[in-house]
C-alpha cells in the first residue's frame, strides 16, 4: 500500500492542529484561576516590601537594598529561601492536622477574595449576598490556625491557636454588625452595588462620611482579625515564642506570612470597597475631566483605570496598618476582648440602630 506524501502531511498538520486546540482549551480553564492567583502574590510582594520600607523608615535605619535595586526582590528571596528548606514534623504531634492547618487559612483567605469588585466589569462573583459570603468564608481561616495549634502537640502553639479562635469570635460580630449597615445604606449585599451606590455624589457620597463610627469599628476590628500589632495576641513572641508557628519550618512556615499579609491585603481591598468609593474617581469628582468619570468610560480602558484606582486607594490605605505595627504597643489578652465585647459590639449596635432609624424615616 502506497501512501500520498500529501496525505501524511495532511495528517501531521490535522494532528498539530487538535493538540494546539487541547493547549489552548486546558489554557481557557486555567487562565481565569492562575490570573487572580498571581494578581494576589504580586500584590502580597508588593506589600512586604512596603512593611519593610516603611518599617526602615520609622525608626531611621535603611531597609532592604541588597536583592535588586531598592530591595523589590527581598520578599522573592525569603519565599524561595523557605521553599528550600527542610520540613519538620513534631515527633509526637498529629502529622494530618499539622500539614493541612495552614493550607486551609491560606485557601479561605484566597476564597473570600472572589467577591472584591476591582472594575465594573472585573469581579469574580457577583452576588446578591457576596459581602456576607466574605465575612463567612474568611472566619474559616482561625479555624486552619486553631488546628495548627493542635496537631503541633506543643502548649505554646495550642494557646496561641485558642487566642486565635477567641480574637475571631470576638471582632467578627462588631464587624459584622458594620458591613450590615453598609448594606442597609446601599439596599444591597452586592460589593459591585454598594460600589455603585457610593458613585451618585461623587467623593461626598462615600460611606467613609456616612458612616464615620462604621468605619472606624471596622477599621479596629479587620485589624484584629489580621492578627496585627496592637492584636497579634496568637504569635506574641515574648509570651508564646511565635504562638502556632512554633513547630512550622519550611513551605508550611511561609504559608503563615502568606496567609497574614494576604489578609491584610484582602481586608484592605474590602475598605476601599466599603469605604472609599472602590474604582470610582472621585477626589473630589468635580475637578476630574469628563474624560475620566466612570459612566464615560467603557471597554478595557476603562477597566483598566477601574483596576488602578482600586489598588491605588487600596495601597494608600495600607500605610496605616503598616505604620500602627510599628508604633503601637501589643495589647493584653483581657484588655483585647474587654475591647471588643464591651466597646465595639455596643457601638456597632447602636450604629446600626441608628442607620435603621434614618432608612426608615426617609421612606
Amino acid at each position: 500500500m502506497i501512501i500520498d506524501t500529501t496525505e501524511v502531511q495532511d495528517i501531521n498538520s490535522f494532528s498539530r492542529l487538535e493538540s494546539l486546540q487541547e493547549v489552548y482549551g486546558i489554557m481557557w480553564v486555567l487562565a481565569p484561576i492562575s490570573t487572580p492567583v498571581v494578581a494576589i502574590t504580586i500584590g502580597v510582594l508588593v506589600i512586604v516590601w512596603l512593611e519593610r520600607e516603611i518599617s526602615a523608615g520609622i525608626q531611621q535605619r535603611i531597609g532592604p537594598e541588597y536583592a535588586s535595586p531598592l530591595g523589590i526582590l527581598q520578599a522573592l528571596a525569603d519565599g524561595t529561601k523557605l521553599l528550600l528548606k527542610e520540613n519538620l514534623l513534631p515527633s509526637r504531634g498529629n502529622s494530618s492536622l499539622f500539614s493541612i492547618g495552614p493550607s486551609i487559612a491560606v485557601i479561605a483567605i484566597l476564597l473570600s477574595s472572589s467577591v472584591i469588585p476591582f472594575s465594573y466589569n472585573l469581579v469574580l462573583a457577583d452576588l446578591n449576598i457576596g459581602i456576607f459570603l466574605w465575612i463567612a468564608i474568611s472566619s474559616i481561616a482561625p479555624i486552619g490556625l486553631l488546628i495548627s495549634g493542635y496537631g503541633s502537640n506543643n502548649k505554646y502553639s495550642f494557646l496561641g491557636g485558642l487566642r486565635a479562635a477567641a480574637q475571631s469570635i470576638s471582632y467578627e460580630i462588631p464587624l459584622t454588625l458594620c458591613v450590615l449597615s453598609i448594606s442597609l445604606l446601599s439596599n444591597s449585599s452586592s460589593t459591585v452595588d454598594i460600589v455603585g451606590a457610593q458613585s451618585k455624589y461623587g467623593f461626598w457620597g462615600w460611606n467613609l462620611w456616612r458612616q464615620p463610627i462604621g468605619f472606624i469599628v471596622f477599621l479596629i476590628s479587620s485589624l484584629a482579625e489580621c492578627e496585627r500589632l496592637p492584636f497579634d495576641l496568637p504569635e506574641a513572641e515574648e509570651e508564646l515564642v511565635a504562638g502556632y508557628q512554633t513547630e512550622y519550618s519550611g513551605i508550611k512556615f511561609g504559608l503563615f506570612y502568606v496567609a497574614s499579609y494576604l489578609n491584610l491585603l484582602v481586608s484592605s481591598l474590602f475598605v476601599t470597597v466599603l469605604y472609599l468609593g472602590g474604582w470610582n474617581l472621585s477626589i473630589p469628582y468635580i475637578f476630574v475631566p469628563e474624560l475620566f468619570e466612570r459612566k464615560k468610560v467603557d471597554g478595557i480602558f476603562g477597566t483598566t483605570i477601574g483596576i488602578f484606582i482600586t489598588l491605588a486607594k487600596t495601597y494608600l490605605f495600607l500605610f496605616f496598618p503598616i505604620t500602627t505595627r510599628w508604633t503601637l504597643p501589643r495589647l493584653r489578652m483581657d484588655q483585647l476582648l474587654n475591647l471588643g465585647w464591651k466597646f465595639l459590639l455596643p457601638i456597632s449596635l447602636g450604629n446600626l440602630l441608628l442607620t435603621t432609624s434614618s432608612q426608615l424615616l426617609s421612606l
